[in-house]
């Protein structure tokens, strides 16, 4: 149990039959009334966003997630194969689940694959990953006059704007986050 007072984010919960993840809190004290913490959580089986407003001190039941270091094998159709280092046990994760991820994923990487009481959640990939440049639409001389950008694709599939001087082959650091170009690596 933990108690609203406690929150941290990155803590995780259950309610009403659902885990989520604090993404954000902010403890409340009016003037007039009694205190309470007003929460941002993210469902970790559906990805949704629940704004949540708590009194001050409620106890709720902590939820232990598993996040284990495993290595992306290969895809099956809509299944996508990990590997566990260590063990060398596999599991099938489907693609329904992992759709975002996918973006900044490639053969060979290691991402944490995160379960509850052996159901698998999704995974957890790095906050950057560096990626190759597949196709680069050509810089169009003369567009200077706000911060140049132009459209790009990386190995994986994932489409992003990046600066005029990134070429087809370059490798570039991209923020999973934001989906957005970082730097060149």
């Amino acid at each position: 149990m933990i108690s609203t007072n406690n929150f941290k984010t990155g803590v995780t919960i259950q309610h009403d039959g659902n885990l989520y993840t604090v993404m954000e809190f902010q403890h409340v004290k009016p003037g007039k009334g009694p205190a309470f913490v007003r929460s941002k959580l993210r469902n970790l089986r559906s990805g949704g966003i629940l704004d949540k407003t708590w009194r001050a001190g409620e106890k709720l039941h902590t939820a232990h997630i598993d996040k284990d270091k495993m290595n992306y094998s290969y895809s099956m159709g809509d299944t996508h194969v990990f590997m566990n280092n260590e063990t060398y046990d596999q599991i099938e994760i489907n693609e329904k689940s992992i759709k975002h991820q996918l973006n900044f994923i490639i053969e060979g990487m290691d991402v944490l694959v995160i379960s509850f009481e052996g159901e698998i959640l999704g995974v957890d990939v790095p906050e950057k990953v560096t990626l190759t440049v597949t196709d680069a639409d050509p810089a169009v001389k003369g567009n200077t006059a706000q911060t140049a950008t132009k459209d790009c694709t990386v190995e994986t599939g994932f489409m992003l704007q990046v600066p005029l001087f990134v070429e087809r082959g370059d490798k570039i650091i991209i923020n999973t986050n934001t989906g957005k170009y970082d730097t060149r690596a």
